[in-house]
């Protein structure tokens, strides 16, 4: 598996995955926003070079924050350890841009898996599109191989 890192662009790739997982799926409308233009988006590619996952970062300025959000899986990888692989690249990004912390808005359904990556809950439970969410921070401070 491979990844790529795309840069202020949503790809096709990262865009069909989305709309796949988001829309088709869980019935989310309101997908593709203007952070799209200028985050950066995580592509996983499979050994036949199909892409199978996205995910997009970007940087609060407010807060000086890395947020990752938009993290999908196409349904027939799931299970396979992907989403680590997924969070694991975005987190390599952030610390080569210098980056101490990521946020996150998780749909509380799957904190756990964002737990078991490191990540802890803060604040209080929200809605967004009728599915319960719930921020989550990682501190990725210590900087290991950046190109």
């Amino acid at each position: 598996m491979t990844y790529k890192i795309y840069e202020n662009v949503l790809p096709v790739a990262a865009e069909e995955i989305r709309r796949s997982v988001f829309m088709d799926e869980q019935g989310f409308q309101n997908e593709f926003d203007s952070i799209d233009n200028i985050a950066a988006h995580v592509v996983l590619y499979n050994g036949e070079n199909v892409p199978i996952a996205t995910c997009r970062v970007f940087l609060n300025e407010k807060s000086e924050d890395y947020v990752l959000g938009r993290l999908a899986v196409i349904k027939e990888f799931r299970g396979k350890n992907i989403g680590n692989k997924l969070v694991n690249a975005a987190e390599q990004y952030v610390r080569c841009k210098g980056g101490k912390t990521i946020i996150l808005h998780a749909q509380c359904r799957v904190s756990g898996f964002y737990q078991r990556m490191g990540f802890a809950e803060f604040g209080e439970t929200d809605d967004d599109e009728g599915c319960p969410h719930i921020w989550m921070r990682k501190d990725v401070s210590i900087k290991r191989d950046c190109l």
